[in-house]
Parts: C-alpha cells; structure tokens; sequence
C-alpha cells in the first residue's frame, strides 16, 4: 500500500494553488490565556466551501485521466467532502452524482446544490455515511464511474496535507502540539505525513466524538474496527469504519486520540459564536473542544487547532444549546406527581423553585381516576450546585417522581 509523502503533498500544492485559500493561523486569546499557552485556530471554515475537503477532493480529481472523467463521477458523503466534490466537478466540467444520508442537515444539501451547479446530481441513501457509501459503490459498479472517497485515498490524503505544509510556513514558532479532528482518518493522515517530514518534535492529537469512536476504538484493538452504531451529531465525523490507509498512518505515528462528548462539543460551538464570531460545526469544534484535556501538558507551548468546517446548519441551534446545557449539568428533566387539586402547581412554582430556576418544557394531562398524576418537566438551574437542592425540595414537599437525565430511553424522546 503507497503511503503519502511529502513530494506528493507539495505537488498537491501546486495544483491546488489557484482554487485553495491560504486560510489563517489565528492567535485565539480565550484559550492561551486559559491554557497559558500560543493558542492558535487553522481557520478552514474560511474556504470557499466553508471546509478543507475541497483540498482532497479537487485534488484526486483534477489528476483523473480524460477517460476517467467521461464516465462522470460518484462520491459518499455526509456533506463538506460532498461540497468540495460538487465544486471540483462544476470548475472542471465533470458529471458526478453525490450520495448522502438522510439526515443530512438541509443547508449542506443546499450548498451541495450550489456548488454543482448542472453538473452534479444528489441523492439521499441510508441514515448514514456508510449506508450512503455502500448506495454509492453500487452505482460506481453500475455506471463504472471513479469513485471519489472522502479519506480512504493517497491523493485525497495528500490534498488535506497541503494544510500542514501552511501552518508550518505560517507558525511564527515550531508547533509542539496540534490538534485534529477526526472522522475517517484522511486529514489526521495527511498532518502526520508532513509534520513528520518537517516538524517531528510536534505530537499529533487525534480527536473523535464520544458518539463515534472509530478511530479510537481501532487504536484500541490493534485492528480496523467497525462500530455497530454510531451518534450522528458530529456529522462530519460520524463514521463508523475508519479507512485502511488512515489507520494504518494513525497505528503507526498518531501520538494520542482523545474522546469528547458532543455536549462538550456544543458548548465550543456556541462559545466561538459569542466569543469570536466564528460560525463551526459540530466537527469543526471538535478539536478545540478536546484541548483542556491536555491543559498540564500545554503550558508554555505552542499549540495549533484545526478548525475544519464552519457548514453549521442555524435551524440546529436549539438543539446544540440543548446539549450544551445538559453537559453543563444546567437543564434537567423530571417526572413530577402533581396532586389532582387545584392550585397544585402555584404550590410547585413556589416551593420548589429556586430564585434563578425555571421551568422550559412541561407536558401534563390531567387524569380524573387518579389521586396524582404524572407530568413531565424541564428545569434549566443558573449553577450545576444548584441542583441537589432543587431534587431535595421535590422529595420533601411529595413532588419528586423519576430522573429521566440517566434514563436514555425515555430521555431520547425529549432531546
């Protein structure tokens, strides 16, 4: 199996050169300060397509011979990678046909659209992105169009590392650590190639989410293993078999895989929109989110982060406000047995609230056969201390009937 190299990625480099931006390596205050470290973003959600897949995938195409390009084009993708084809395809005049999941958040279908233009057609197969490949492959087979994976390819792999060969050129030090998030393996890949080409002494962090542990869990087994289900929140990390050719890099130089809960994830989203004005998706988050898990470790370094995509979906926004707020231990969910009188939940609202509680979701209907009947409620508390308390008031006073947080079978339903 040929691995990538760095001949490969600066003549990458050289294709890409007039499609690419340069994107910036941007000093990131809240986090040095916190870390006490050079913090420092690659701010790939400034690309044209708003992630470094085009760089893969303009890559593997533009060296497709004429042939190849006649039998138009096919690829799986759960949106960035499906962008940078659908761009690639329309610059370079080239039929190609993009399979995604079903749960494809709607603006990266649109932008999907966009890019293509009258040269790309979508479809939507399967919940994931492996069901999409599978779809994918049987058209390929059909049709005998070059199949154009998102990671599991040496000139793909090669594109993505043309990434490290500007955050070296751009680091106004060497870096000791930089963080990347992955989901197939191709863009740690291509940062492993070239930093350990021209930066050996940077250790490479890999970064997954706690709902799709591929790579970590391959890590772990010594071999490529699949998962049997995965969380599809961090959609462009939601995978869940990672490529050959990545795991046999990752196995080899990856030097730590770090997992995140998507809660966690969630929080960093909302708090680069507030804190600086930067638009990330959930994979785009994902690294910056992992790094105060290396907080002893990073003080007085040098330390880059990939910021991978900014295609967030703003219809998503009550949800990853959700999230964030159950990681924070900060919104809590109950069933509560409302005694069938009248002026019950005045008594509720008044005993049982703390000053700074309140109420965001509650279900109840009343039931005339019964002595108490059950409702639903949602409870957002200011401070995760506050918590203990507000269950101690709703046992004393009769209210408190089950815990759904740690129930994620009920739980699910209201998420």
């Amino acid at each position: 199996m040929q691995l990538p190299s760095l001949e490969g990625a600066r003549e990458a480099q050289k294709r890409l050169h007039s499609v690419v931006l340069e994107t910036p390596f941007q000093w990131l205050e809240r986090w040095s300060q916190k870390m006490e470290a050079d913090v420092y973003l690659k701010r790939e959600d400034l690309q044209q397509v708003r992630s470094f897949k085009i760089r893969g995938a303009y890559n593997k195409i533009v060296t497709l011979t004429p042939a190849e390009r006649k039998q138009g084009l096919v690829c799986a993708s759960a949106g960035n990678h499906a962008q940078g084809f659908a761009f690639s395809c329309r610059d370079l005049q080239i039929k190609g046909t993009v399979f995604m999941p079903l749960p494809t958040p709607r603006q990266k279908i649109e932008q999907v659209r966009m890019f293509g233009g009258k040269f790309v057609r979508i479809r939507l197969e399967g919940d994931t992105y492996d069901d999409s490949q599978k779809a994918a492959r049987q058209f390929q087979e059909e049709n005998q169009s070059p199949f154009i994976h998102p990671f599991d390819d040496l000139d793909v792999i090669e594109g993505q590392a043309t990434m490290a060969l500007e955050i070296i050129n751009q680091a106004k030090k060497p870096l000791d650590y930089i963080f990347v998030p992955v989901g197939g393996g191709g863009l740690v890949s291509g940062m492993i190639t070239i930093f350990r080409a021209l930066s050996p002494q940077t250790k490479i962090i890999g970064v997954e989410p706690a709902g799709a542990p591929s790579m970590y869990q391959s890590l772990q087994n010594k071999k490529i293993t699949a998962l049997r289900s995965i969380d599809k929140f961090v959609d462009g990390a939601a995978v869940k078999k990672v490529g050959a050719l990545s795991f046999q890099i990752c196995q080899t130089h990856l030097d730590d895989c770090l997992i995140v809960e998507e809660g966690r994830i969630c929080q960093e989203i909302l708090d680069l929109y507030n804190k600086e004005g930067i638009v990330a998706e959930p994979a785009g988050a994902l690294a910056l989110s992992a790094i105060e898990q290396y907080q002893a470790k990073l003080k007085g370094k040098q330390v880059g982060v990939l910021i991978c995509g900014g295609n967030n979906d703003i219809t998503r926004t009550p949800e990853i406000k959700e999230r964030a707020l159950l990681h924070q231990n900060l919104k809590h969910y109950f069933i509560v047995r409302f005694p069938q009188r009248s002026g019950v939940l005045k008594d509720f609202v008044n005993k049982i609230l703390g000053p700074t509680d309140d109420i965001t979701f509650f279900e109840y209907s009343k039931k005339n056969s019964r002595v108490n009947a059950p409702a639903v409620v949602g409870i957002q508390i200011k401070s995760a201390e506050d918590f203990v308390p507000l269950v101690a008031r709703m046992k004393a006073e009769g209210f408190y009937g089950e815990y759904l947080n740690d129930q994620p079978d009920l739980y699910q339903f209201l998420v």
